[in-house]
């Protein structure tokens, strides 16, 4: 056993004190800290800041829906006017630009060729039926002939077969003759449809060849009526369908200009596939065009009408936001504070969407301002319409 002197024994007994000292003093100092704040009046955070923000209210109106595209206007029909004759263009009885009608007359062809082989045709018939005439003659004298017994069965046999072959020439005749005529007549060139012509490709002494489909004399547009051609999302198809099915759509086209001016048609055409690179299906609307001013090749904005939803809620496009989880609206409620509602929303125009469902009329919405805001949010609205 260890010896501990008394002088030893009582550092011992100090060091082991030294702990609770230090606990009382450290208890001590931070009661009188706590003693002396209570005698100062606590200050309390500051409110939160006001966002601002603008706001409008949700009305309920009827709304029409409306598709909006940009159109490309072509020609109802097109036609390349070729001859189907050969032979020396000797005249040309229109100008370049002019409207025409259906069966005017384009084009003459030199005819003399054809009319030299038109007079052989004829007279080789003539002198068909010449013959034809003395052979009838002649079988009805031998029919007699062959009753009485004057002349043989055979001689009559012969006579007869002669004037069958003599029938089929005739008629061999007259057939070639009706050709030569219909091959003068392609000498003159009638317009197959009413329209406005283009360029003139041929000039008075080119030589023609008939059926030249890669050198056409003149295009023919016909614009009265012209169609007007444009895309939509595919996501749209089933609604234009939905409701072509009751009554014809009707389509506007608005020209711009100084003074933009709108032409009304209807939709007569729907596309039998979506385009696999634009997700769009191109339609067609046909418009009476009376006033000629709809070009093929020009461009203007359509407007496709399908329906007007009654009392429909609308809001300001600018209030429907995106995010991960589908549309959203902030909307104000009584205390300043915002709600995020998640909406049912269509656009309808650039200045306003229907929502069919998440908002009620009357209700405040956000509709600037919603960048610097989270649900919760105190906001301030400038200004309420």
């Amino acid at each position: 056993m260890d010896l501990i002197i008394p002088e030893k024994k009582k550092e011992i007994m100090i060091y082991r004190k030294l702990p609770k000292l230090f606990l009382f003093f450290f208890v001590f100092a931070a009661l009188a800290v706590l003693s002396g704040c209570s005698g100062k009046k606590t200050k309390t955070a500051p409110p939160a800041e006001k966002v601002p923000v603008t706001a409008v209210t949700a009305t309920a109106k009827d709304v029409p829906i409306k598709l909006t595209a940009i159109g490309n206007v072509q020609a109802y029909s097109v036609v390349s006017v070729t001859s189907r004759a050969t032979g020396q263009l000797l005249d040309v009885y229109f100008s370049e630009g002019q409207s025409v009608a259906k069966g005017q007359k384009l084009f003459l062809i030199d005819p003399e060729p054809k009319k030299i082989i038109v007079s052989r045709m004829e007279a080789e018939l003539a002198r068909n039926n010449a013959q034809l005439l003395n052979a009838r003659v002649e079988e009805r004298r031998y029919a007699e002939l062959v009753k009485k017994g004057f002349v043989a069965q055979a001689d009559y046999d012969n006579i007869h077969t002669q004037l069958a072959m003599l029938e089929a020439m005739v008629r061999g005749a007259t057939q070639d003759v009706e050709n030569a005529r219909l091959q003068l007549s392609y000498c003159t060139i009638y317009a197959p449809i009413s329209g406005r012509t283009g360029n003139l490709l041929v000039h008075q002494g080119n030589l023609i060849r008939e059926n030249d489909g890669a050198n056409p004399l003149v295009v023919i547009n016909q614009i009265q009526p012209v169609l007007v051609a444009f895309s939509i999302p595919e996501q749209r198809l089933a609604e234009v369908r939905e409701f072509r099915k009751d009554r014809a759509l009707k389509v506007e086209a608005v020209l711009s200009g100084n003074q933009p001016r709108s032409l009304f048609g209807s939709l007569t055409f729907i596309n039998n596939a979506v385009s696999a690179n634009t997700g769009t299906i191109e339609l067609k609307a046909v418009f009476n065009n009376g006033e000629s001013l709809l070009w093929p090749g020009q461009f203007v904005s359509v407007v496709l009408s399908l329906t007007t939803r009654k009392n429909a809620v609308v809001v300001p496009t600018t209030a429907v936001q995106m995010a991960s989880d589908g549309q959203f609206i902030f909307v104000v409620k009584p205390d300043s504070s915002v709600e995020k509602r998640l909406v049912e929303a269509t656009a309808v125009s650039e200045v306003e969407t229907v929502v069919e469902k998440g908002i009620s009329p009357g209700e405040t919405v956000v509709t600037d301002g919603q960048l610097r805001l989270v649900p919760g949010a105190k906001v301030e609205i400038k200004n309420i319409k």
